[in-house]
């Protein structure tokens, strides 16, 4: 079965190809991205409007050059899927409508993804894919999740972020040091020049008891320092723009500091989910998954316990066609129903907020 996968959530328009036929490992058979980082980087974050439109721009190009890097014609495709949510409203109609319409075009099914789902079941496309159950930590801008998987659509929530995730925290402390947007891959690039061991900043909820997070209080406690730094340079009053004032050096070990402060827990708290599941096999996901000091530290703390670690791709880390379609091909294998079939007129709506936690093997 060749699922055609569209992903419009946020900033980045992707389109692929996946084959999910019977049993067999799922195989990529084309993919195309588009990142808006460049249009955005002017307003310092993303710009719903502008994003949407943007989809709009971009989607049938990157179909049709899916479709050319495959050999396959339009009507080769069995299915399409796309991001029903959660992310931008404007930017998920936009991938919902071009999939429907492509579905009634065809007379062929169209399944609704969790953005979510994608990123959990990505690494089934990597070389070294996982076997189910697992321990999923799901780590991107606005998430942070620790997951029990023991099958498509059977998740159970074991702990998240109560405030901020681990990527806003990334993200907000780049932009107290002047970062340029996206913050969080500039910090970890400037992390590398940093002395981790710099600054002692607090590891919330590291000690909890439970499977939690809480990054909100670490970035205050980037902004407690950042303005110490500065008003150390200034030798008198300062505004919130303080990251002028430091040094490379003092932003580099600030970043660096920053960045094992975050990794440290999202490490515990998933050796902790392990230890608690009794589960030998972590797999993690969503943007954060890319960072370098994160994949070292886990995979040595995950030997150490003999853990098995799954990781993605780098370039299935972030939002991408690939991961919506492989989701929607794996649904339809478990015998998983699906949205917007033809019997149901094509009709389709967007979920901006959808918990991973509430889907199930009933859902649509």
């Amino acid at each position: 079965m060749r699922i055609l996968g569209i992903e419009s959530s946020c900033d980045e328009t992707g389109v692929a190809l996946v084959d999910a036929s019977g049993h067999a490992t799922p195989r990529l058979l084309g993919q195309a991205l588009h990142s808006q980082i460049e249009m955005h980087q002017a307003y310092g974050g993303v710009v719903p409007e502008l994003a949407s439109r943007d989809h709009i721009r971009r989607v049938l190009p990157l179909t049709d050059a899916v479709l050319a890097q495959a050999g396959l014609p339009l009507s080769a495709v069995d299915a399409v899927a796309y991001t029903r949510g959660p992310g931008l409203a404007g930017a998920l109609l936009v991938g919902s409508g071009v999939a429907c319409a492509l579905g009634f075009a065809l007379g062929k099914p169209v399944i609704g993804v969790h953005h979510l789902e994608g990123h959990l079941l990505s690494p089934f496309l990597s070389a070294d894919p996982p076997e189910f159950p697992f321990v999923a930590l799901l780590v991107s801008g606005g998430h942070s999740q620790l997951m029990r998987v023991d099958g498509v659509g059977r998740y159970e929530l074991l702990g998240e972020t109560i405030d901020d995730a681990a990527g806003e925290a990334f993200d907000k402390s780049a932009k107290l040091l002047g970062l340029p947007y996206p913050g969080g891959p500039a910090l970890s690039r400037l992390a590398q020049q940093g002395d981790p061991q710099a600054y002692k900043f607090p590891r919330p909820l590291l000690h909890s008891g439970d499977l939690d997070f809480s990054f909100a209080g670490l970035k205050t406690a980037v902004l407690t320092q950042v303005k110490r730094l500065a008003h150390a340079q200034l030798d008198g009053p300062a505004t919130l723009h303080l990251a002028d004032p430091l040094s490379a050096q003092q932003k580099a070990d600030v970043a660096a500091s920053v960045q094992a402060a975050i990794v440290d827990v999202l490490v515990k708290k998933s050796l902790a989910a392990i230890r608690q599941t009794g589960l030998r096999r972590l797999v993690v996901a969503g943007g954060v998954g890319a960072n370098a000091l994160l994949r070292e530290q886990l995979g040595a703390a995950c030997a150490r316990s003999g853990v098995r670690v799954h990781y993605p791709e780098l370039h299935l880390c972030t939002d991408n066609g690939a991961m919506i379609a492989l989701a929607g091909g794996m649904r339809v294998q478990a015998g998983l129903a699906l949205a917007g079939e033809a019997s149901e007129g094509y009709r389709f709506d967007v979920k901006p907020r959808w918990p991973l936690a509430d889907l199930s093997a009933s859902s649509p």
